[in-house]
């Protein structure tokens, strides 16, 4: 029976966070992984997802590039090289990772492993004494009733990334990041798209202005989708959508979002990551991860999110729909009132800042650069940094970050 002071299950982002940290705070570590190092987000989530993304968004552009003064010939698109580059990607982070462990002493064992109660794990017939457990067993697409994934034709967002080939249609179900990203993807490869959205409007955990103005983008882009819709029936290949409409997709995306891989709880375990079910999202993770290991809080109420893709859609804290009438103060600035938007060609967007007293409670975003303004804002909002206080800070020009500080003097 080997000892150590942490045994860690899972290693995705959570899990590799609190080996690192503890290994740094000379703790023997052991960490166990039944799939790939990395976890969905490196193998089957955000990693791969925005290296094809970027993929797609070359070739369109390439597309449209004689606009802008650029003639190209004869382009072509080859996805199997697409899914090459993903597949290059992923294993320089994860070999990154994996050689991290090693340096860093953290014994990895790569198997399932079963948590006997709060100090001992069993992997492989051998017993691991820890003098605490952290299970980050992560989460697994969800599945929907009458569209349970058979793998070929109704598909997850694990499988989506095995495709050899594009499909000629694709119907993706749901509107959160993952579906909106697919759609870019598809739609920016030229593949035919139909998205649905239960909700009233699209990206329903979005600001509802942001919502409204990603659904015009999508118009304009010419993207198909329908919000208050679900599959009524699938009949030899024909979806019928609860709205009517019946159309014949070569596959069927399913992103209604992941369920957590959840083992039975053991008192005196701390389960981090997806797994708790609560925000699933990397940044999330490792944050929890350095909470458990180093005792550095974070304010929950404060985690950005971002949906990538052009442009690029992110926000923090409170929404329009979160607060009442008449408590707070909102400003709109059109990106294409920044001229660093008419240099890249990409106008589309909007800066929405909503304040109370004199403070931000909440940015909601579309532009390019998005993932990154978020941040700054989020920092200001985290510090309590006042609105006059952000006013006295100089913005380079000419940058989309200009865009918070031009919103600033909106704010009437």
């Amino acid at each position: 029976m080997e000892k150590f002071d942490l045994g860690i299950i899972g290693a995705g982002p959570a899990g590799y966070t609190a080996a690192f940290h503890a290994s740094a705070k000379g703790l023997s570590v052991v960490i166990f992984e039944k799939d790939e190092i990395g976890g969905v987000c490196l193998n089957r989530g955000c990693i791969p997802t925005k290296t094809i993304l970027h993929s797609s968004e070359i070739y369109n552009e390439m597309l449209s590039s004689y606009a802008l003064g650029v003639t190209t010939e004869n382009i072509h698109l080859d996805y199997t090289k697409v899914i090459e580059n993903k597949n290059n990607v992923v294993e320089k982070l994860r070999k990154g990772i994996e050689l991290g462990f090693k340096n860093s002493k953290i014994k990895v064992v790569k198997t399932a492993a079963e948590i006997l109660d709060a100090v001992t794990i069993r992997a492989a017939g051998e017993i691991y004494e820890c003098g605490k457990i952290i299970a980050a067993t992560g989460a697994e697409p969800r599945e929907l009733k009458g569209l349970e994934f058979d793998h070929k034709f109704i598909l997850n967002s694990d499988d989506i990334l095995n495709l050899e080939k594009l499909p000629r249609s694709i119907l993706i179900i749901g509107s959160g990041a993952i579906g909106i990203e697919w759609t870019r993807i598809f739609s920016n490869f030229g593949v035919d798209v139909t998205l649905t959205e239960f909700a009233e409007h699209l990206l329903p955990a979005a600001d509802i202005e942001i919502s409204k103005r990603v659904e015009r983008i999508f118009k304009t882009k010419k993207i198909k989708f329908y919000t208050e819709t679900t599959v009524e029936k699938i009949d030899k290949g024909i979806v019928t959508l609860t709205n009517g409409e019946q159309i014949s997709p070569e596959k069927i995306l399913v992103a209604a979002g992941r369920k957590p891989v959840t083992p039975e709880k053991t008192d005196g375990v701390t389960y981090i990551g997806d797994v708790c079910g609560s925000i699933q999202l990397a940044h999330f993770a490792i944050k929890q991860a350095i909470e458990t290991v180093d005792g550095v809080k974070f304010d929950k109420t404060l985690v950005p999110s971002v949906v990538y893709g052009t442009p690029e859609i992110a926000w923090v804290g409170l929404r329009e729909q979160d607060l009442e009438e008449g408590t707070y103060r909102k400003v709109n600035l059109l990106v294409s009132a920044l001229g660093k938007s008419h240099c890249d060609n990409m106008t589309d967007g909007v800066i929405k800042l909503l304040t109370r007293e004199g403070k931000i409670l909440g940015a909601h975003i579309i532009s390019k650069e998005a993932s990154s303004l978020i941040q700054q804002i989020l920092i200001a909002m985290q510090n309590n940094i006042t609105i006059d206080m952000l006013k006295e800070v100089c913005f380079a020009h000419p940058t989309y970050s200009e865009g918070i500080f031009e919103s600033l003097w909106r704010i009437s």
